[in-house]
């Protein structure tokens, strides 16, 4: 009885290390965008992306090209086939347009994290497009 009291017990925290991601609940907040007058079409855009503990962005692709910096926290990235690599403060990163980005969240259950995103996009194109199921 001992025996299984102590599997569960340990499956019980076990679980507790297993967290789901929680999207949709980060915060962006755009601070500059401006059409790019000498490529006609192509617009840059410069926005942050706060997320409290827990939080991920829901895997999506870009139209456009990508440069992230990791302003406060450590943020979990997988871009396309490649393997997911947290990052810390001071750290960048680079999504080539056109990229799948499987995994972009805070890598901690109890800290915020905050990215500073510039993008160079199609001037009607959106932010972001959810990858589909």
């Amino acid at each position: 009885m001992k025996a299984l009291l102590g599997t569960a017990l340990l499956l019980v925290s076990l679980g507790a290390f297993a967290h789901e991601p929680v999207y949709n609940k980060e915060t962006i907040n755009v601070l500059q965008e401006h059409a790019l007058t000498n490529v006609p079409g192509k617009k840059t855009i410069m926005l942050t992306v706060d997320y409290k503990p827990g939080e991920a962005t829901v895997p999506h692709s870009h139209t456009g090209t990508a440069v992230a910096y990791v302003l406060e926290g450590e943020i979990t990235s997988r871009v396309n086939d490649e393997k997911a690599i947290t990052y810390t403060v001071g750290q960048s990163f680079y999504e080539p347009a056109g990229s799948r980005h499987f995994e972009s969240s805070n890598a901690s259950q109890t800290k915020p994290a905050k990215l500073l995103v510039v993008m160079v996009m199609d001037d009607k194109a959106e932010v972001l497009t959810p990858l589909a199921h």
